[in-house]
Parts: C-alpha cells; structure tokens; sequence
C-alpha cells in the first residue's frame, strides 16, 4: 500500500500468470483536488483511499450504483448488494505497514470502504475505538478523517512557537492554509473526487524524447585496447 514519501492504494487481481493491477491512486493526486499540503498523514490517507474506490467503480460501470458514504461521519459502513450487480470485493493486504490502531493504512481502508468498496473489516483499529469498553466513537473517526489533529496541533503551534509554526508547516502557509480551514479543504476534495476520479491525462512526450539510461556504455575495442595500455603503464611506472 504505501511508499516512503507517497501513499499509494493498489487492487490487483490474481491469475497464473501473475498479479494485475486494475486501478491505483497515490497521494501525489491530491493537488488535482484541492489538498496541497500534507500528502502522507491520515486525513490524505482516507482521500487516497476514496479516490481508489471511486476511480475502480468508475471504471467498472458501478459508480452509480455503489456511492457509498457520501458524507464524511466516521460510522461503520458495510456496503450491500443492489441489483444485479455486486459491489467489487477486495481483500486488504497491509504487506509491511504498520497495523497499530489509527495507523494510515486504515485511514486508507476507510476512504476505500466510504468510497463503495467491499472489504471486510472492523472498527477495531480505527481511530475512536476504545479496547477497553469496546465503545467506538465514530465523531472522532470523523474528526481524524477531516484533519481535526493536524488543525489542532497547526493551532497551538501557532500560539506557542510561531518560528517552529512557520517551520513545520511552511507547505501550507505556502498553500495560503491557515488551522480553521483544513476540514473545508477535505470536505471539498472528496466532492472533487466523487465528481471526476479519473486518472489526469497524460503529457504526450516529444518526438525527439529519449528515455534517459543509467547504463554503462560499452566500450569500443579501440577503447579497451587503450585501457590496457594504461593500466600497464601505470604498473611499470611503480617497478
């Protein structure tokens, strides 16, 4: 699911002749929609995660049977069959992230599930479940998923240190984003991704293009021949 600096959702289907990847979407999107600034924390995970979803129904004719979660309220939401037609099952593989409670990839998780996904899962690691009363506070799923931490520490921050507040998040004064105005940037890219999930075009490359190589040229014979001779001279010369 995830890379280093960009968080990545994949499906894949399985055959004999190997995996497929039938839909993807990354982090790296999320300007496209609106979120500029802090591409890698849960709130960006959860987009991903909907974008996913809403991209794979697309593509197979059940957006407009399978929309999910329309509005962000943090519930348990288990997506049922209408029509002819089931929704599009999926069975999580975290490979090597973290499954700690409230880590990213469940925020990832969600947004796919929100989006009309069909995974089977609990709420058991998602932010707002307590595993001593075995409660679930779905508001503050909901909170995470529209950013409500980072808005927060964003706000004291910024009451404390404003040197250290200009410092860390430099990319989102950049952004023109001030603490109040994270939840209204969510909001309006998970309607940005509902009304085009599409992936972005892509740039027609010259036609001069030449991919760039890494690879060691190979020498001529002229070449190692001349080589040789160095290497020798250069033994000679400590005699």
């Amino acid at each position: 699911w995830y890379q280093r600096r960009v968080r990545e959702a994949v499906v894949s289907t399985q055959s004999t002749g190997g995996d497929k990847v039938v839909a993807d979407a990354r982090s790296s999107e999320l300007p496209r929609y609106g979120i500029k600034a802090g591409l890698t924390n849960y709130a960006a995970s959860y987009a991903v995660g909907l974008l996913l979803a809403r991209r794979l129904n697309q593509k197979y004719k059940l957006d407009d049977t399978y929309k999910g979660v329309e509005e962000v309220d943090g519930e348990d939401y288990y997506v049922e069959k209408e029509g002819e037609r089931g929704a599009f099952y999926c069975v999580l593989d975290v490979g090597l992230s973290r499954t700690s409670a409230g880590a990213r990839v469940f925020g990832v998780l969600k947004g796919a599930v929100d989006g009309g996904l069909d995974i089977p899962h609990s709420n058991k690691r998602f932010p707002g479940y307590n595993p001593e009363t075995s409660d679930y506070d779905a508001s503050a799923h909901r909170a995470r998923i529209l950013g409500s931490h980072v808005s927060n520490y964003m706000q004291q921050l910024l009451e404390e240190d404003n040197d250290a507040y200009k410092r860390q998040f430099a990319c989102y004064l950049k952004e023109g984003i001030m603490p109040d105005m994270l939840e209204g940037v969510y909001t309006a890219a998970h309607a940005a991704i509902r009304a085009d999930p599409s992936p972005a075009p892509k740039k027609e490359k010259p036609a001069d293009y030449k991919p760039k190589s890494y690879k060691k040229q190979r020498m001529s014979l002229a070449q190692k021949k001349g080589r040789v001779a160095q290497k020798k001279a250069a033994f000679l010369a400590l005699q």
